[in-house]
């Protein structure tokens, strides 16, 4: 299927690697020029090097998207559109995992600055320059745990659920909505990707049982019975960047192998 955005621009954070990369991955293969974004210098050129095999426009910036410096880098990067992007993929590590009797007022100012005001101020910068062009996809990367908290997740529990309460009203303004703009957002389960590796030797270092076992057991409360992959997660958010997708909006969109085990 022709997703019919080919030629448009795009800016992808925490691209350097997992669901990042699988997105800015899918988007680049439909013809997309891609921007993206992540700290870490090194891997996101590692990144940026794959991606151009797909021979579109590959912009790698190095910056923390989550301050305003960051974010004034990318508007400012030579050969890309400023803030005149046609998709934004939002996407910034989560919190660390831990106990709530250990968090002090700094650690939720960083995980609500990182998970809910950094794509907010993306919006702000991008959305109504799409409504003015006729096209514009934004799409929020959270997690599953915004339907399901997870309770050593407690701070991605609360920012991420923060930013879905906002999109939920911004995504239905006429403005945007009748503009062929849409908002919508992505909520992954159990993905392969470093994060969870994370958590799962978390897990296996407090228990003292072996990170195998703790992966195979987390599989089993899947009734996929497999951890999902970037890649297929990238194709679902191309799919909603899609002209296809525009009367979808304001949308939370699940992908857990069926982990939820709620009917709404």
């Amino acid at each position: 299927m022709d997703l019919g955005i080919k030629g448009k621009w795009a800016l992808v954070g925490g691209a350097s690697k997992g669901l990042g990369y699988g997105c800015a991955q899918s988007l680049a293969r439909e013809g997309v020029n891609v921007v993206i974004v992540a700290r870490g210098a090194e891997a996101l050129e590692a990144a940026a090097k794959e991606l151009r095999k797909f021979g579109t426009t590959i912009i790698a910036a190095a910056v923390d998207i989550t301050t305003p410096e960051g974010r004034e880098a990318i508007w400012s990067i030579q050969g890309g559109p400023g803030k005149n992007y046609d998709i934004v993929v939002t996407n910034a590590g989560g919190p660390p995992p831990g106990d709530f009797r250990n968090w002090n007022r700094d650690d939720w100012i960083k995980a609500v600055d990182a998970n809910m005001l950094t794509p907010i101020e993306l919006l702000k910068a991008t959305a109504d320059g799409m409504a003015e062009r006729g096209f514009g996809r934004i799409v929020n990367i959270t997690s599953s745990a915004v339907k399901a908290p997870i309770d050593i997740l407690g701070l991605s529990n609360g920012a991420r659920s923060g930013l879905t309460g906002f999109i939920a009203g911004v995504a239905r303004t006429t403005k945007l909505a009748s503009n062929n703009v849409t908002i919508n957002n992505l909520l992954p389960g159990a993905y392969d990707t470093d994060r969870l590796k994370g958590t799962m030797k978390g897990a296996a270092d407090k228990t003292g049982q072996p990170i195998e076992a703790i992966m195979d057991a987390r599989k089993k409360t899947i009734p996929a019975l497999r951890f999902g992959h970037p890649d297929e997660f990238g194709e679902t958010c191309a799919f909603l960047c899609s002209a296809q997708a525009s009367y979808i909006t304001g949308q939370n969109i699940l992908t857990d192998g069926g982990a939820y085990s709620g009917s709404f």
